[in-house]
Formats: structure tokens, sequence, C-alpha cells
């Protein structure tokens, strides 16, 4: 890596840091505070809890509804799944989806890896999975995005399937999973992801283009597979046909919502046209006020 693109991830650390320590307050700032694994107190149920989580002797003695709440832990494993395949080759707004990817690996490796917890990372850049060690700290995040920034791009279609089966073997101990990708794969990865959440906490950062939502009037297109080469030309000037795209869009969108959903996995979606940052400062802000009331 030259000198010129190692201050390029300097900076965007550096922005991170900055931003996101404004954003979010407090000592700890736990990226999804979970449940943890110590068993804690018994409580009387209440809309929205976990009924996985019910005590169930506690209920029958008292005849009210009780869950186990669990002591949070405060050192984690965590892994991030990153889906850096062809398809993210694409971006109409102020990046390209594959830039937003590496965005956010630097900030969730950063919002992780507080606290002295360890992040490793399993990515696929279009070809057989690659694992990078987890390493503690601020010292092993931008080990990991160095790593992750310096993969060769690969050639051939993703496989999300794969990829979190990959990051499923490679989690020893329960912990936090972030999946990055724009989920874009005809693979049946809703399986994999619900296998990967039965251990571990699992969030999942959808990345898109606003272009991919709908298409602009601009006459005829002539549009790339990046991942099989194929072109295709379609006339954006003929409004039907673009209101056929923006239904079957938001119909793809609202599979992968539920397939996420389904997974009990947490979802964020973050646009190239958007405030990346601030989304997920506020994601994680709202994720941590609801934890504070269960």
């Amino acid at each position: 890596m030259d000198a010129a693109s190692l201050r390029a991830l300097d900076r965007l650390q550096l922005l991170i840091t900055r931003r996101l320590d404004g954003l979010l307050h407090g000592d700890y700032l736990g990226l999804l505070p979970g449940p943890g694994s110590e068993p804690g107190e018994a409580r009387e149920y209440r809309p929205g809890d976990d009924v996985r989580h019910m005590d169930w002797p506690v209920t029958a003695r008292t005849t009210v509804p009780h869950v186990r709440t669990t002591v949070a832990d405060r050192e984690l494993e965590a892994w991030l799944a990153v889906d850096l395949s062809p398809s993210l080759d694409f971006g109409t707004v102020n990046m390209l989806k594959r830039d937003l990817a590496i965005n956010a690996v630097a900030a969730f490796s950063y919002l992780a890896g507080r606290g002295g917890n360890r992040v490793g990372a399993v990515v696929t850049e279009g070809g057989p999975a690659k694992a990078i060690p987890p390493r503690p700290g601020r010292a092993g995040s931008r080990s990991l995005l160095r790593t992750v920034t310096q993969m060769p791009k690969g050639t051939g279609p993703g496989d999300l399937a794969e990829l979190l089966d990959k990051t499923r073997r490679h989690t020893r101990r329960r912990g936090l999973a972030v999946v990055i990708s724009d989920f874009i794969d005809e693979a049946e990865w809703e399986r994999e992801l619900r296998r990967l959440s039965v251990r571990q906490q699992v969030l999942c950062v959808e990345i898109l283009d606003p272009a991919e939502l709908g298409l602009p009037d601009v006459g005829v297109l002539d549009l790339i597979d990046p991942e099989t080469g194929e072109h295709v030309e379609v006339q954006t000037g003929n409004a039907r046909f673009r209101a056929r795209y923006a239904e079957a869009a938001a119909a793809q969108r609202g599979r992968i919502a539920a397939g996420i959903r389904g997974a009990g996995a947490a979802h964020l979606r973050l646009s190239t046209g958007a405030d990346w940052l601030r989304d997920i400062a506020t994601f994680v802000a709202e994720r941590r006020h609801l934890a504070a009331y269960r």
C-alpha cells in the first residue's frame, strides 16, 4: 500500500473517531449491547422482550410472566463478514457501494474493538472467502482495515452463503457478527444467516445506491452486470418501465429485509447518497436506548 493510500485510511479513521465519539456519548460505546451470557436477575415480562428468556420457574411461582436477564458481556470477539464482490463496484451519488462497504468496515471495527474487544473478518472479493484473524483494540481495527483494502479485486460472482458459512465456522464463542453486503445474491443465503444467528448477535448492514431503487429519466442506458459481464439496453424514458422497475426493486428489498428479519438479525441500511456515519450513530444510539429499557 502506497503512502497516499495510508494517509487516506488514516483520515478515514480520524473522521470516524471524531464524529462517532461526538455523536455517541459514554465510556463504553457498545455496538448492539446484547444480553450477555452470565445469568442475572428475574423481572416481569414487558412487551418486546425475547420469549426465549422466559423464566418459567418464577413465572409458575408468581403466576406473572417473568424473564431472566443476563449480565452484558464487556469483552467480545466480533467478526465482520464483508462482501466486496463485483456487484458493489457501482455508485451514482457520492461514492461506489464498495467504498461505502469499506467505510462501514472501518466504523464497525472501531465500534466493536472498543474496550479491548477482538475483531476479525471474513472477506470475499468474488471468489473463495478469506479470513483475517481477530486482534484487539484500535491497533487491531487499523490492521484489519488495511488488510481488507489491500485484498485484490475479484472477477467472479460473489457467494454470500459461503461467506456466512465460513464466518460461522470461525466464531468460537458467543459474540457479535456484522454482515456487510448489498445482499444481491441469487443463492439461498437466508439459511446460513439463520445458522449464524443461533450463537451470534448478528447485525446486517445493507449497502445500496439510490439508482437501485428507481431509474432516472435519462433516455437509453447501456447497463453491464459487473459479475457476469452481461449487457442490456433499457429505455428509461418509458414511464411504465420505470414504474415496473421501482416496483420490482421494492419487492427485492422487501425480500432482503424479510430474510434478515426471519433470521432474528438487526438490520441497518446504508446508502451512497446519505450521511452514512450519522445513520450508523443513530442506529447504535437507538439500540442502546432500547436495551436500557429491557
